[in-house]
């Protein structure tokens, strides 16, 4: 069996990534959350709280592992990473000092989460995007703050890989929902927020919903089961380059409460924010390359996704009311 260390292992895709990895491995699952306060729990993985921007802590983390998964960072969604944008930056900290230790201890493989934030804005200006291949970020124009502290992310990976003969492997997230995520509080993303107000409304009953944008503004959505086969396929891959990992089913945010609308049973009243964060204009996964290498790409339907994760949040809502 091998040692695999996930950093981050208290979010939402760590907890479903060591939940698979456990099966026929060690995990050493780590993260800067009091345990109470992780989104899953696995007690057959070796559970440590580490703040992992302190390199001492990382030396700790890393030793006796032969993989690493860097899954940690201070990130949430829209609504968080373009009011925090310093903090989104100083989890190169956690990258740059896991890398550090997993190059000192000679572990066998080193995979870092990035993000779709990453691309270069003037190419997301289109909410009919075509799909953003691998070489469009750049010329670099990342998302401030966090886009721009996972492209050098990137490039730390490459440069480990080129001057010390490190095996890293980097995958581009374009947005990542399922159950066991972020649903409310303000990190949450977009299905998510949107699964929560249907359900706020059904249960108040307003009838009324708030977007932010005017509900034109496109994404994909990739269902966290699609994301944890890709990472580890792509970790255990040849691809030596940052490649993308998500859906290229693309839907506008009105589409999106479309959907969620359909699986509640119930039709509101939209009302537009137009003061609210609302990111780039289009965004849509390019998955040529992943195809290319790994003859896969993520799959499962947005609809069949949302059933799942609404079911979940809605669980989470009534449970414990009369």
């Amino acid at each position: 069996m091998k040692t695999i260390l996930v950093a981050g292992a208290g979010g939402f895709i760590g907890g479903h990534l060591v939940n698979a990895l456990k099966k026929n491995n060690h995990v050493r699952a780590v993260d800067i959350k009091p345990l109470n306060r992780w989104y899953q729990r696995s007690p057959e993985a070796e559970n440590r709280v580490l703040d992992l921007r302190i390199r001492e802590n990382c030396v700790t983390a890393v030793n006796g592992c032969d993989e690493v998964y860097n899954l940690a960072a201070d990130m949430g969604g829209m609504g968080f990473i373009e009011t925090h944008k310093a903090a989104c930056m100083l989890s190169v900290l956690i990258n740059t000092h896991l890398l550090m230790a997993a190059r000192e201890i000679g572990v066998e493989r080193y995979f870092f989460a990035s993000s779709a934030c990453v691309y270069n804005a003037e190419k997301q200006r289109d909410p009919d995007n075509p799909g953003l291949r691998e070489s469009d970020a750049y010329p670099a124009m990342a998302e401030d703050g966090y886009g721009w502290e996972k492209l050098f992310s990137e490039r730390m990976c490459r440069h480990f890989r080129e001057d010390f003969g490190m095996v890293t492997r980097m995958a581009r997230f374009h947005n990542v929902y399922g159950p066991f995520g972020t649903w409310t509080g303000g990190r949450e993303k977009a299905p998510a927020a949107i699964c929560r107000k249907v359900i706020e409304a059904k249960l108040g009953g307003t009838r009324e919903i708030t977007i932010w944008g005017d509900g034109l503004q496109t994404r994909s959505f990739m269902y966290i089961d699609d994301g944890v086969k890709g990472i580890v396929d792509i970790m255990n891959s040849a691809i030596e380059e940052p490649i993308n990992l998500g859906s290229s089913e693309m839907v506008s945010i009105n589409g999106l409460v479309d959907l969620v609308e359909a699986i509640a049973g119930i039709k509101l009243e939209r009302k537009y924010d137009l003061n609210a964060p609302k990111g780039v204009r289009g965004r849509n996964s390019d998955n040529t390359l992943i195809r290319r290498y790994l003859n896969w790409e993520p799959s499962i339907s947005l609809k069949q996704g949302l059933e799942k994760t609404y079911a979940w949040i809605f669980r989470q809502m009534t449970e414990g009311r009369k």
